[in-house]
């Protein structure tokens, strides 16, 4: 079963899926069992009711022609999206081609679609209609953004000077007064508007006692702390290029004022890193013919999924907008041409040589930067004693893994897709070593997505 050509694989499902919980449950409605009135139209959309705890079964309709990404509705309780009923009707559709028939949309399907599809004409010409709300007053904005830059300045003060209390008591006082002084300092650097500052403080909370040499890691980390501070305290001497990525780490915002850059973007990786507060989602990027890797960063609350959920594998027609700030990968994502589309190009690969040598050059734009985007071509992964590490096939050099990314099922599928042989492996490369997000075979074949 295809729409607009295009077939849908399992995997290409479960990328959809806000959690793992959802993914588990959404696998198991993936079967003919709990559904009636399945169907499916050339439009792109899929449908049916599902079986559930009450008499009345749940109605499920998924719109899959829109050029921004998949759009769900179910009667169903969930606050997820999609929730499980709509991830069970794609694994059933995408498996199954008999299950899900070409048919006639049914009424309730057909409304919530038509309406659907009709929104962004409707806005259009309500926006075309409606009053003006008239430029924002620039004396008004400026006056905002000194009103912040001083309280970020003040901030930046106060963390220095704790920074070089906790130097003159020592770095083992850190381990033995606990994670409440540094969630204390970051609530301070809340106050002052200093978003970055204060997640940076929460990392340096969760050094102390995390093995033999955590005092080395954590005079490290204060020291990146420090350099930041000053650079907001000399930004103005800095190079804009610089003082861009300084305001950047320390949670300024700024809008994504780049030219727009229209490009086939092969979806690398898709991944989700959360906390207590908030859910983060990088999705990385490559323009099949600007040649250029962008990342997407988007936010949720915690429990909820972030948007958008964008299929690894498939290329993207759209336009990008680069973030300020020297050596930034950082877009947003702008007006969508069309859906994701499968694609056989594959971003170009280097050696873990050159890989190292492009952190090392990135650091200098931005010395807080973690990691950059890197393709690895022909490496073998082997173990190496209790870790692993990512090994060129044709030069005498390899990567270590970091510890996370050995803790992962990723691994194991690179091990498998290798079999031994070269791969070509797509991740973050930096101080840490090598994270693996997705890998293709030498020969013919799919990505096979590692996050």
């Amino acid at each position: 079963m295809t729409v607009q050509g295009v077939r849908w694989t399992a995997d290409r499902v479960l990328a959809l899926a806000p959690d793992a919980a959802s993914r588990k449950a959404g696998s198991g409605l993936g079967a003919a069992g709990p559904w009636s009135g399945a169907g499916s139209s050339d439009e792109g959309a899929v449908w049916g009711l599902c079986a559930g705890s009450g008499s009345t079964p749940y109605r499920t309709v998924v719109d899959l022609a829109d050029a921004s990404g998949p759009a769900y509705r179910c009667s169903c309780p969930s606050r997820k999206f999609p929730c499980k009923h709509a991830l069970g009707l794609l694994l059933l559709w995408a498996g199954d081609e008999g299950a899900v028939p070409r048919a006639e949309v049914p009424e309730w399907a057909g409304r919530w679609i038509e309406d659907r599809r009709g929104c962004p004409e409707r806005k259009k010409v309500a926006a075309s209609s409606g009053p003006s709300s008239g430029p924002a007053d620039p004396e008004a904005a400026r006056r905002r953004a000194e009103r912040r830059a001083e309280r970020v300045t003040a901030g930046v003060s106060e963390l220095e000077q704790r920074l070089a209390d906790l130097l003159r008591g020592g770095l083992a006082a850190a381990g033995r007064s606990g994670y409440g002084l540094w969630e204390e300092t970051a609530a301070r650097m809340v106050d002052a508007q200093a978003q970055g500052l204060a997640a940076r403080v929460r990392e340096l909370g969760a050094v102390p006692g995390t093995g033999p040499g955590w005092p080395s890691r954590l005079l490290e980390e204060c020291a990146l702390l420090h350099l930041l501070d000053q650079g907001w305290l000399r930004r103005e001497r800095l190079p804009e290029g610089l003082a861009a990525t300084v305001r950047s780490r320390v949670g300024l915002p700024a809008p994504a004022d780049g030219p727009p850059v229209r490009d086939h973007w092969l979806v690398l990786a898709q991944y989700d890193t959360a906390d207590a507060r908030l859910t983060t989602r990088r999705t990385w990027l490559y323009g099949t013919r600007s040649r250029r890797t962008s990342l997407l960063l988007s936010y949720g609350a915690a429990g909820r999924a972030p948007e958008p959920a964008l299929p690894v594998g498939l290329a993207l027609d759209a336009e990008l907008s680069a973030y300020p700030g020297a050596g930034q990968a950082r877009a947003a994502l702008g007006e969508r041409f069309a859906p994701p589309a499968p694609t056989a190009e594959r971003p170009p690969g280097t050696t873990t040589a050159l890989a190292t040598a492009r952190y090392g050059d990135a650091l200098r734009d931005d010395p807080w930067l973690d990691s950059v985007p890197v393709t690895l071509d022909r490496v073998v992964p082997v173990p190496d004693g209790d870790s692993w590490q990512l090994a060129d096939a044709d030069e005498v050099a390899a990567l270590p893994l970091p510890a996370a990314a050995r803790s992962r099922p990723g691994l194991w599928r690179l091990v498998a897709l290798s079999g031994g042989a070269p791969v070509k492996v797509f991740g973050e490369c930096g101080h840490r070593g090598f994270t693996p997000l997705a890998a293709w075979p030498e020969g013919p074949g799919e990505v096979v997505p590692l996050c």
